[in-house]
């Protein structure tokens, strides 16, 4: 009903905003002219091309407006629907992982749909209306990913009797090799694969922390190691290195460990943001993959992000879902690769670090559980000699509390059925309640859920009245109680709530207006909003501007003074000098 072909990003969505007849499904046409397969240009266009779908899709989900209807993202030859298959667009593969996570912030707002333009519309209608979030059309056929355990010597995607041989003379490239994992499998290439000549590259080279005690400990159990400085992701610095590797130890194997975090939600993931997360990842992969054409062993280092999906991590997601679809590249073209896609190690590295006990609950309830490191080293092996172009390499709980809703998740061994949008109705347990009982059942349930969230025991843990943000909250834990209270009230609830409605008891009164509109009204949260009101006057104290707006403040704090006791305010306003000095020793 909008025929935005031609319109700007702007314009299409203003156009959408403003028809009178919002369509169930809009599309997205991600699709564009694939670059020349080896063409240096893919790298460009996989940072353009994400850094601008992350734009949509921020500007979508900001707009209530568009709340009823759902984007559908589409790509052409941007995904592998089964394991031998090429992926020909690589620049839109790290679209996949961007929506993954867009997915997992915002259910039901967004589907993934890989398919040609001819293909047919009532297949694609089908697909649609099946509820799967992810969708790749193939030769009349609509397919939907699912992870499963390769046996020993499956021919399509199984794990050879071990992992090759390495040649102890020829050399092994680890780039991120001075510390974290790349360090951590250093180690293990000595120790259990015999290698005696390792490559190990990171920004900093030799100055990295770590680095020269690393190097000392691997030559004394008897390896050669050279530690240098180079930017992969420059493939001038990259082939300088390159070039010079002794020929009497010709490079045999590439491991590339480095990477980067650079977390947001994605309504918040700027393009800075985008491209830092990308470059380690995706610029240093396509160089190496430009530049070591052919060696026994070719191990990119993905993560489990780029197919599950996890709040807060679009942009690295979609840096290892290119890495993912490399591999697939390399591999359709008889090229040695394999994308190893990490679930979370037990022992902290440079991006995991900063992860709090909520933030590795949270990946938990997501299916990804914390695995030591002999258990990560033996999967490493795995991946050595895995016949397949990629796998994850992640202890996976299908039974964990959210990873039935995780579309690659489904299917596995020990995963529960898929369970309904709303696990608990509330909707249904408001019938027959008053006002007051129906607000309290809702304020119980958003106590109980911020408990979960936080990792709390009870819902006593969490104040009815207190902050949010003043209880522990941060944008990912406010991303997943919205989630949480979404499913249980069947709503697309806004990414704003917890902002909008700072305190568990003004969520609750929100939930009331949407679940039982035809009620009285819940008491309002006075004590909840004063408190929203106090934040915002602190935060607008630091602007520089602020000064030419605080005669009108104070007018309007004396008036909403006046509608609480007339007497008070008239006593409390005393001068104009007064009243400032009040407002100025508040926001100090």
């Amino acid at each position: 009903p909008v025929d935005c072909a031609a319109a700007t990003l702007e314009e299409g969505l203003a156009a959408l905003a403003e028809a009178r007849h919002l369509p169930e499904y809009v599309v997205l046409d991600a699709a564009a002219p694939v670059p020349a397969p080896e063409d240096a240009s893919v790298v460009g266009e996989a940072h353009r091309r994400t850094a601008a779908a992350a734009a949509l899709v921020r500007a979508w989900l900001a707009d209530e407006r568009f709340s009823s209807a759902t984007l559908v993202v589409r790509t052409d030859g941007a995904v592998a629907a089964d394991t031998c298959e090429d992926v020909p667009d690589l620049a839109a593969a790290p679209l996949w992982g961007l929506v993954r996570t867009a997915q997992a912030e915002h259910p039901g707002r967004i589907v993934l749909m890989d398919a040609a333009p001819e293909t047919d519309p009532g297949l694609v209608a089908g697909a649609l209306d099946s509820g799967e979030e992810q969708i790749a059309i193939r030769d009349g056929a609509a397919l939907v990913p699912r992870l499963s355990r390769p046996a020993p010597g499956d021919a399509d995607g199984g794990r050879a009797d071990g992992p090759p041989p390495l040649d102890p003379e020829g050399t092994v490239l680890v780039t991120g090799g001075t510390s974290g994992l790349g360090a951590l499998v250093a180690e293990h290439l000595v120790a259990r694969h015999g290698v005696r000549h390792l490559l190990l590259t990171s920004r900093r080279g030799a100055d990295a922390p770590g680095a020269r005690e690393l190097a000392e400990a691997l030559s004394g159990k008897g390896a050669r190691v050279r530690v240098a400085a180079c930017d992969a992701a420059d493939e001038d610095d990259l082939a300088a290195l390159l070039d010079g590797i002794d020929e009497a130890h010709p490079l045999t194997a590439v491991v590339h460990a480095a990477g980067v975090l650079a977390d947001a939600t994605v309504p918040s993931l700027t393009d800075e943001q985008v491209h830092a997360a990308l470059r380690p990842k995706v610029d240093a992969a396509w160089n190496l993959h430009r530049l070591v054409p052919d060696t026994a062993a070719f191990v990119l280092f993905s993560s489990a992000v780029g197919l599950v999906g996890n709040p807060g991590q679009g942009a690295y997601g979609a840096a290892n879902a290119f890495l993912d679809a490399l591999a697939h590249h390399r591999h359709a073209r008889g090229l040695p690769a394999v994308s190893a896609a990490w679930g979370l190690w037990s022992q902290a590295s440079g991006m995991t670090a900063h992860m709090s006990d909520t933030d590795v609950r949270r990946l938990g309830r997501r299916g990804i559980a914390a695995m030591p490191a002999e258990v990560g080293l033996a999967y490493f092996d795995a991946a050595l000699g895995c016949t397949a172009p990629a796998l994850v390499t992640a202890r996976v709980d299908a039974g964990a509390a959210d990873a039935d809703r995780i579309p690659v998740l489904r299917g596995l061994a020990g995963a529960r059925p898929a369970r309904p949008a709303a696990t608990r109705s509330l909707a249904a347990e408001l019938t027959g309640l008053d006002s007051a009982q129906q607000h309290a059942l809702l304020l119980e349930a958003v106590r109980t859920t911020a408990a979960e969230v936080l990792g709390a025991d009870s819902a006593e843990a969490v104040s009815a009245h207190g902050g949010f943000l003043e209880q522990g909250f941060d944008s990912l834990t406010s991303v997943e109680l919205r989630v949480r209270l979404s499913r249980m009230a069947d709503l697309k609830l806004p990414s704003t709530l917890t902002f909008d409605h700072p305190t568990p008891d003004a969520v609750a009164a929100h939930l009331r207006t949407l679940l039982a509109p035809d009620a009285d009204a819940a008491a309002p949260d006075v004590l909840g909003e004063l408190d929203r009101l106090r934040r915002v006057l602190a935060d607008a104290a630091d602007d520089p501007g602020f000064a030419d707006d605080r005669a009108a403040v104070a007018a309007a704090l004396t008036e909403l003074m006046g509608l609480v006791d007339a007497d008070y305010a008239m006593a409390a306003h005393g001068s104009d000098e007064d009243f400032f000095a009040m407002i100025d020793n508040e926001l100090a």
